[in-house]
Formats: structure tokens, sequence, C-alpha cells
């Protein structure tokens, strides 16, 4: 189905919006790079930029929000059965899968500006945070399973896999793409179940 004219150019503004952001960011600095300048950069208003992201935070994050936005609709359209954990992985796999070409290098940036500036990494983990919450109230009601501090732990479990992966991926400079992020994904799942029982 074709998207209406209306969406295609709030997502190439937002896209424009989101590339030249990471590109002052990086260039400039993210504390040196004004609001002003950005919207001039892209010639659009304030407004325009507050319509598509709330804070200079959010757009230095998108290719994130993107990630984990369409994990939770994954999450609230894909039927719940089988191991829960198993479930959100493979909610995770048709995430990546959905992110456009660009997406490894977006990511690859926001995470640079999360290891620099403090501002970014305290919005990255408290949308972080949020996410899980969100994740644990939509899977909870469906599940029946609201309140259950297994159901908190198995989310907390997924997320947890994925920043180790994320981490050890970026550190590299995303060495693979999105296969080597998978691949990484797949070792960082198969270790949980002996994190769990690692004696010391």
């Amino acid at each position: 189905m074709t998207m209406p004219l209306r969406e295609r150019k709030k997502l190439r503004t937002r896209k424009a919006l989101t590339d030249t952001a990471l590109r002052l960011f990086t260039e400039k600095g993210y504390d040196a790079t004004t609001l002003d300048e950005l919207v001039d950069a892209v010639d659009v208003s304030k407004r325009t930029f507050f319509r598509n992201f709330p804070s200079k935070e959010d757009v230095a994050l998108a290719a994130d929000t993107e990630l984990w936005s369409t994990w939770l609709r994954e999450v609230d359209a894909r039927e719940l059965q089988g191991p829960l954990l198993a479930y959100l992985r493979q909610t995770l796999d048709v995430s990546l899968g959905e992110m456009d070409d660009d997406w490894e290098r977006r990511f690859l940036a926001a995470r640079a500006l999360c290891a620099k500036v403090p501002s970014v990494q305290a919005h990255s983990l408290r949308y972080c945070n949020d996410t899980t919450g969100v994740a644990v109230e939509r899977v909870g009601a469906r599940a029946g399973l609201a309140g259950d501090v297994r159901l908190r732990l198995a989310v907390e479990i997924m997320i947890a896999a994925w920043r180790c992966a994320a981490l050890e991926w970026t550190e590299t400079g995303g060495a693979g793409g999105r296969q080597g992020l998978g691949r990484l994904l797949d070792e960082t799942f198969a270790a949980v179940p002996d994190s769990i029982v690692l004696s010391i």
C-alpha cells in the first residue's frame, strides 16, 4: 500500500532532521550545536522540529527509538506463545529486520554521542527504562501476568542481553553490519542460562 503524500513528507523531514543533527553533533559537538542552527540547516521551523522530536536528545537517539517503537508494536501484534524470553528475542529480530538500510550508521553515531555526552546518555537510560516498563505492562496484561516478577525479569534479561551485544558491536565500529550484530545477539542470548548459575 502506498503511503499518503503527507506521511511521506513527514518521514522525509524527520530523516533530514536526524541526518543533519547527527552530522552537526559529530562535526561541531553536541553542546555547541544550537537548535536554531539545526532547523536552519534543514530549512524548517522550530515548530516543525518539535512536531517530530521533543528535544535535542530525542533527535540524537532517533535510531534507538525507531527500533524500540517497532519492537513494542511487534510485541503488541504477535501472538504470545512459547517461552517468553524466546518470544521477546524473536520480536527483536523481526524489529531489527524492519530497520532501513541506513539504520546501522545512525545507531552507531547515536551510541558515540551517548559515550561522550552525559545528557544524551541519561536520556537513553531513561528511555530504556520507560520502554521496559511499557513492555512489562503490555505483555502482563495480555498474558495474565500483571505484577508477576518472572515477567519483569524476562524483559529485563532480554534488554540486558541486547545491551551486552550492542555494546560489543559498537566497540568494534559495527563490524559485520547487521549480520554481525545478529551473531553477537545469538552468542549473548545463548550465554544467559549459564550466566544465571555462574559460580565464582
